[in-house]
C-alpha cells in the first residue's frame, strides 16, 4: 500500500456499520451496573445471582472471542455480522419482555454471544480495509467505541432507572440493534476472504476452560469473600493450566484456532502488554470511583454517572485526536505523554477523601482519561501493525481477548485490594462511629488501589521506553 492510497466510500460505510454495532454491544457491558438493585428488588433474587447479569455477560464474551478467528476465516462478513446482531436482538427482546429472572439472564447471555462475534470482526475488517498510513486515525474512532461506550452505559441506565424502569434500557438497546441490523442487511458488503479451516474441538474445549476459568475466577474474586474463597483459586488454576495447554497446542498445529505467530514479534508483544496494563487500570477506575462516591458522598447512581460523563467525552475526543496524531507524528510521543499524565493523575487520586468534591473528582478523572486515550490507541495500533494480512483474524482475536480479560482481571484485582484494606482498617480501629469507620476504611482501601495502579502505570512507562520510533515501520500486506 502506498501513502496515496485512499479508502473508498464503500469501505467507510462498512466500517461505520461495524463500529456502530461494536459501540452498541460494548454499552451492554456496563449498562446493568446501576440497574442491579432494582432487578434484585423486582425479582427477589440474591445479589450473587443478579451479579451474573454482568459477570455472565463478560464470561460469555471471554469464551466466544477466541473462537472468532476460526469463524472469521470460515464465514463471510455479512453472515457473521447479521447473525451477531440477530442474536443481540433476540436477547434484547427476551430481556425486555421477561416475567422471570432466569429468562432475563438467558437474554443477557444471548446478547453476549452476539457481542463476542462483533468485537473481533470490526478489528479484522479494519486491518483489511484501512491503508496502513490511515490506521491510527481509524483506530482512534474505533477506540471511541472501546473506551467511551462502557463509560456511557451507566449514565444511560441511570437516567432510565431514575425516570422510567430498567426495562426501558433493553427497549432502547433493542431499537438500536434492529436499526443497525436493517442497515447491515441492505448496505453491508463482503470484503473478507473466506476459507475452509477445520474446527479443532480440543482447542475449543481448552479455550473455553482457559479463558472462561480466568475471567470467571477473577470476576468472583471481586465479590463476596474474594480471594479467601477456595473456588476462586481452583477456577483460576484450571483456567491457567488449560490456557497453557491451549497455547502449546496452537504453536504445534498447522492450522491453529488462534495463531501464536504474532507474539514472535517483540513489538506486538510489548504493545499488547501495554494495552493490557492501561485497560486494566481504566476498567478499574470506571468501577472504583463511582463506588467510592456513592458510599462516601452518598451520590445517587445517576449523579455518579454524570460524574463520569465528562471523562467519557474527553476520552472519546482524545482517542480521535490521538489517532490522527499517530499518523502524523508516530506513536512514541503520544505514548510517553499519555503515560506520564496517567502517573500524575493516579498520584493525585491517592489523596482522594470524602472531602473531595464531585467537581474535583470529575476534573481529575477527565485528565486521567486523556492519559488513557493517548496511551491505549497508539499501543494497540502499533501492535496490530506488526500483524501480516493472513493473520489479521488472529491478531484481532488476540487483541479483543486481552481487552476482555483486562476488563475482568482489573476490577476484580483492585476491588479485592480495596475490600481487604478496608476490612483491615476497620478491624484495627478502636471503636467509634461505624458509618464513619466504613468511610475511612474505604478511603484507605481506595488509596491502596491507586498506589497499586500507580505501580502498574510506572511499569507501563518503563515498557514504553523500550520501544523505538523506528518500530512503527508498518507491516505491508
Amino acid at each position: 500500500m502506498t501513502n496515496n492510497e485512499k479508502m473508498s466510500g464503500q469501505s467507510k460505510l462498512i466500517l461505520f456499520i461495524l463500529i456502530l454495532g461494536n459501540f452498541l454491544c460494548l454499552i451492554s457491558e456496563t449498562v446493568m451496573n446501576v440497574a442491579l438493585p432494582k432487578i434484585i428488588s423486582e425479582f427477589h433474587v440474591p445479589t450473587s445471582s443478579a451479579q451474573w447479569l454482568t459477570t455472565g455477560y463478560m464470561l460469555i464474551i471471554g469464551v466466544s472471542v477466541p473462537v472468532s478467528a476460526f469463524l472469521i476465516q470460515r464465514f463471510t462478513l455479512r453472515q457473521l455480522f447479521i447473525t451477531a446482531m440477530s442474536l443481540y436482538v433476540v436477547g434484547s427482546v427476551m430481556a425486555f419482555m421477561t416475567p422471570l429472572f432466569s429468562i432475563l439472564l438467558m437474554g443477557r447471555m444471548i446478547q453476549a454471544l452476539g457481542t463476542g462475534l462483533v468485537l473481533p470482526l470490526v478489528m479484522s475488517t479494519m486491518l483489511t480495509l484501512v491503508p496502513v498510513h490511515k490506521r491510527g486515525t481509524v483506530m482512534g474512532v474505533f477506540q471511541v467505541a472501546i473506551l467511551f461506550a462502557p463509560a456511557i452505559g451507566p449514565v444511560l441506565s441511570g437516567i432510565a432507572i431514575q425516570y422510567y424502569s430498567w426495562r426501558i434500557i433493553f427497549l432502547g438497546l433493542l431499537i438500536a440493534a434492529v436499526l443497525i441490523l436493517l442497515f447491515a442487511v441492505f448496505k453491508l458488503k463482503n470484503v473478507l476472504e473466506t476459507s475452509r479451516p477445520k474446527i479443532h474441538i480440543p482447542s475449543v474445549v481448552l479455550s473455553t476452560l482457559g479463558f472462561g476459568g480466568v475471567v470467571y475466577g477473577f470476576s468472583v474474586a471481586g465479590e463476596g469473600s474474594g480471594w479467601g474463597n477456595p473456588f476462586v483459586w481452583i477456577t483460576l488454576a484450571i483456567g491457567i493450566i488449560a490456557l497453557a495447554i491451549f497455547v502449546r497446542k496452537q504453536t504445534k498445529m498447522t492450522s491453529p484456532m488462534i495463531s501464536m505467530t504474532p507474539f514472535t514479534s517483540s513489538i506486538f508483544s510489548r504493545g499488547i502488554l501495554l494495552m493490557f496494563l492501561v485497560m486494566m487500570i481504566q476498567f478499574s477506575m470506571m468501577l472504583i470511583l463511582p463506588l467510592y462516591f456513592q458510599t462516601a458522598a452518598s451520590l445517587s447512581p445517576l449523579q455518579t454517572g454524570f460524574l463520569m460523563l465528562p471523562g467519557g467525552i474527553t476520552l472519546a475526543l482524545t482517542a480521535m485526536i490521538g489517532g490522527r496524531l499517530f499518523d502524523k507524528i508516530g506513536f512514541k510521543p503520544l505514548l510517553v505523554v499519555g503515560l506520564i499524565l496517567l502517573i500524575i493523575m493516579l498520584s493525585l487520586f491517592t489523596r482522594i477523601s470524602s472531602d473531595t468534591t464531585t467537581t474535583e473528582a470529575t476534573i481529575l478523572y477527565a485528565f486521567f482519561t486523556i492519559g488513557v486515550g493517548l496511551s491505549v490507541g497508539p499501543a494497540m495500533t502499533l501492535a496490530l501493525n506488526q500483524v501480516p494480512k493472513e493473520l489479521h483474524a488472529h491478531g484481532s482475536a488476540i487483541s479483543n481477548t486481552i481487552n476482555q480479560v483486562s476488563g475482568a482481571i482489573g476490577p476484580a484485582l483492585y476491588t479485592s485490594i480495596m475490600i481487604m484494606t478496608s476490612q483491615r482498617f476497620i478491624e484495627g480501629a478502636e471503636g467509634g462511629n461505624q458509618s464513619l469507620l466504613e468511610v475511612q476504611g474505604m478511603t484507605e482501601g481506595v488509596h491502596t488501589v491507586y498506589y497499586t495502579a500507580l505501580g502498574f502505570a510506572a511499569l507501563a512507562f518503563v515498557l514504553a521506553l523500550t520501544l523505538k520510533q523506528k518500530d512503527q515501520q508498518l507491516q505491508k500486506g
